[in-house]
């Protein structure tokens, strides 16, 4: 029993610890049921510890939840369902009975529920980085870090995120910038990678990254941001392997990058990618190549995973067109499929596998033909107002261009003057590299 009661102490110490310093506001605790079960215990010589037990129990099943509610990040929540199922552990090695596993089982749902509400935004609403109106992009941050003042920030993990088969390795990368790194979706950041060039002993010049999360970050607290990154290598026919002499500097120490790493960094640039949001009815047609995909997924996370006023306002349509060799390397597949389940009417995706599909015409399936084959409803989309932008590798824009000047002629549309009236209105968004 005295290591019950410690167990117990403990467990309360912890969520007391990660609860923020002003007052929480209240929460549900344990089902009352299942209280009325686990504290009416008949009592005996022990009665009286066990219902005190059981009491603090419930309590810190409270604190865990109230916690749960004030904070917007995932690692209380994570702490709390690891001190409820160590708790557990304990209780069942004191007395196995179902009265202390009802009581247990509800910090566990509690712990449980602290997951589920700080992740996907289902805690504090992500509101507190807009501008005011929030569509208004006046206030939009550029450059402010420069090259001869950068900001360094630290890497908080990096992951692998295609499957054996996929052409060459892309890595997720979050970075923690303390919330003193403002961007907006869209937006690049520079990375100077570290060393010298072996030709002057000048430093590396900047290399731009699109920015793959919203201006909140992954953990939706507005201190990290995510860069998608392709290793770049070089396959030598004489050597008949990667030549590491022309592998990419930057892309490679990216992703070699471990917790702690530190990344010299500048930005954020740009404002041709920033999404339009005054109007919540605006279509958006999304339309990337590999690590291209980054500002996109910044959208999706701000429109359909996030709280924020954009969201909450969107009534419009969000089409995402992706292209990559194979299936083992699609990027965020399981985010866009979940987007694509929960807002069937808002959020559209289609996929470009050239080594797996086939073209109308026999050929491989790349951007440009999947593109092609929605063309009369892109033209519609876009004569009403549609914006669409295109994200990746340079060499994808000519066979985009070819697709959409053909479409143009079938319609009977002069396309130098289709593209120029869409560039003057602001609805042609173009970044490639």
């Amino acid at each position: 029993m005295t290591k019950l009661i410690i167990a117990l102490a403990a467990l309360s110490a912890s969520a007391n610890a990660f609860a923020p310093n002003a007052a929480l506001p209240s929460a549900p605790v344990l089902n009352p049921a299942e209280s009325s079960v686990a504290l009416g215990m008949a009592a005996d010589e022990h009665g009286s510890k066990r219902k005190r037990a059981l009491k603090t129990l419930a309590k810190t099943a409270g604190v865990l939840t109230t916690a749960a509610f004030a904070t917007a990040g995932l690692p209380p929540a994570a702490i709390a369902a690891k001190k409820a199922a160590e708790v557990v552990e304990v209780v069942e090695a004191v007395d196995n009975t179902q009265k202390f596993l009802a009581a247990g089982a509800g910090v566990i749902a509690a712990g449980a529920a602290a997951v589920k509400l700080t992740s996907g935004g289902g805690g504090m609403a992500q509101n507190f980085l807009e501008a005011e109106p929030y569509w208004d992009q006046s206030s939009v941050p550029v450059n402010v870090y420069k090259n001869k003042a950068p900001f360094t920030g630290k890497v908080v993990s990096t992951k692998r995120i295609v499957g054996p088969k996929a052409t060459g390795e892309t890595c997720h990368i979050v970075i923690d910038h303390k919330a003193d790194f403002p961007y907006w979706e869209g937006q690049s950041w520079g990375v100077i990678p570290p060393g010298t060039r072996e030709k002057d002993g000048k430093p590396h010049a900047v290399r731009l990254y699109s920015i793959a999360s919203s201006r909140y970050g992954d953990d939706m607290t507005g201190n990290t941001g995510s860069l998608c990154v392709r290793r770049a290598t070089y396959w030598c026919p004489e050597l008949q392997a990667d030549d590491p002499a022309k592998k990419g500097i930057c892309s490679n120490f990216l992703c070699d990058t471990t917790p702690g790493s530190e990344v010299v960094m500048t930005g954020p640039s740009g404002k041709v990618m920033l999404l339009p949001e005054e109007d919540p009815k605006t279509d958006y047609i999304m339309v990337a190549t590999g690590t291209g995909i980054a500002p996109f997924r910044g959208f999706v996370r701000r429109l359909f995973f996030e709280d924020t006023p954009a969201a909450n306002a969107y009534k419009g349509q969000a089409w995402l067109f992706l292209g990559v060799a194979n299936s083992d390397a699609l990027l965020y597949d399981d985010e866009f499929q979940e987007a694509k389940s929960k807002f069937p009417d808002n959020f559209r995706l289609d996929y470009a596998l050239s080594r797996e599909q086939e073209n109308k015409k026999g050929g491989k399936m790349y951007i440009q033909d999947k593109v092609e084959e929605y063309a009369d409803e892109i033209f519609d989309k876009l004569n009403n107002g549609a914006h669409i932008y295109f994200c990746g590798l340079k060499g994808m824009m000519p066979g985009i261009q070819d697709m959409l000047k053909g479409v143009c002629e079938a319609k009977g549309l002069d396309y130098e003057v289709f593209i120029k009236g869409l560039k003057k209105s602001k609805q042609w968004h173009v970044e490639v590299y």
